[in-house]
């Protein structure tokens, strides 16, 4: 059990690392994102099929998937946005309110009635982000964007939940990538149109972060992560994603110490998005207490 959980928070920690490298990578988010798509999606069929982990479906089940896949894509085209316009903190920070949004969004999917304590603390979470773009007005773009992938994010969940079903994890992520890639490769000419860019191409250390984004952010994760739910529920795994944001924070205050640029009123806002995800946090644990069987 104790090794599920490191691999679990080993997972979480990981994934702090994808802002430390987005913006690391020379490239624009939308070139970034397809890069890292097509290193990730071609080393996944290539593992799966020497692990002959790949099942065949339908052509319906695919573009079923694919859609799921595209807006997986357009949620990472606006998170590395995010921080080209702003920064790491900025993103986090805006993406640390999925939980919250989620609690309002998915009642509207599956017709049930939005819980009022949720709702508050959505609002709480809100007023942090308010309280953020107000005395953070030069990031007030990259805070747009980011709210906008967290949506987006809450949308990929609600979709698996809604429309995925009797698929195995590597089936749904294999497909859910490969229609993701091709989705925004057809999108891309657009965005290409609307945000014109020169450098289309890696440059330098560009491969290896990608590589690392690729490997270890993407293919290594998913495969602690798998593993680890094999031996902890969903609601612990739920709960410990929480920290990807604050691991993530962490590492950007480090690495290039953006705790410098940011105002005292950035650590009040963000401070109130903790508490209202704590709160929340503390009303699923009390919930999930409730239940006949309360597996770690």
């Amino acid at each position: 059990m104790k090794g599920a959980l490191v691999r679990l928070h080993t997972a979480v920690f990981v994934w702090g690392f994808t802002g430390v490298l987005g913006r690391a990578i020379s490239l624009n988010e939308g070139w970034l994102v397809w890069w890292r798509m097509f290193i990730t999606t071609v080393s996944l069929w290539i593992l799966f099929y020497f692990l002959k982990c790949i099942r065949k479906i339908s052509l319906k089940d695919f573009f079923k998937i694919a859609a799921i896949g595209t807006v997986l894509a357009l949620h990472w085209l606006t998170f590395y946005g995010s921080i080209k316009y702003a920064n790491v903190s900025i993103a986090l920070t805006c993406l640390s309110t999925t939980g919250l949004l989620s609690a309002i969004i998915e009642p509207l999917f599956f017709r049930r009635h939005v819980n009022i304590y949720e709702l508050i603390l959505g609002v709480f979470a809100l007023a942090g982000i308010a309280l953020i773009y107000a005395t953070n007005l030069s990031f007030s773009v990259g805070i747009y964007v980011g709210l906008i992938s967290a949506v987006l994010t809450v949308l990929v969940s609600v979709m698996n939940k809604k429309l995925i079903s009797g698929f195995t994890a590597e089936t749904i992520t294999l497909y859910q990538l490969t229609g993701g890639f091709l989705g925004l490769s057809v999108l891309l000419p657009l965005y290409n149109y609307l945000f014109p860019t020169t450098q289309k191409i890696p440059q330098h250390f560009d491969w290896l972060w990608l590589v690392i984004l690729a490997w270890c952010c993407t293919i290594l994760t998913f495969i602690l992560y798998i593993n680890a739910l094999k031996n902890v529920s969903a609601f612990t795994a739920n709960l410990t994603l929480t920290l990807e944001p604050v691991y993530g924070i962490i590492l950007a205050f480090i690495i290039y110490h953006e705790n410098k640029i940011l105002s005292s009123y950035f650590f009040l806002g963000f401070g109130l998005i903790l508490i209202a995800v704590f709160l929340q946090m503390l009303r699923l644990i009390k919930e999930h207490r409730k239940l006949p069987v309360n597996p770690l």
